[in-house]
């Protein structure tokens, strides 16, 4: 939204560059907030720094590169694009974090809906 509003700012030039400034102005001020992605970007961050967090599981890893079919990376992959609702249940963290959560919807902003 931002990035938007300076475009067309910087397009029209002023005094209409006020009226896109504004309007993005008010949008974010208005919007519904959340800190759950702050936070849940620090705390896998954390992890990152103080604890074995593994490898990440082969069927995830690359597997567009000759020899590694043999490694077994990406054999098992299930494409989320192709399962209705565009997700399907397969592991994605490694075993070292299984039942970890780095995104803890707060029941604010537009977290309400991801929350249930």
């Amino acid at each position: 939204m931002a990035n938007a509003a300076a475009q067309a700012a910087d397009f029209v030039g002023w005094p209409e560059a006020r009226i896109p400034l504004a309007e993005a102005v008010c949008y974010i001020a208005t919007a519904p907030k959340s800190n759950a992605s702050y936070m849940g970007i620090d705390a896998a961050l954390s992890d990152v720094r103080k604890r074995n967090c593994g490898n990440v599981p082969k069927h995830l890893r690359d597997a567009h590169y000759p020899g590694a079919a043999a490694l077994g990376h990406g054999l098992t992959y299930k494409y989320p694009h192709a399962y209705p609702g565009g997700w399907v249940e397969q592991q994605y963290l490694p075993d070292e974090l299984l039942g970890t959560r780095y995104y803890v919807p707060t029941g604010r902003g537009r977290d309400v809906d991801k929350k249930n």
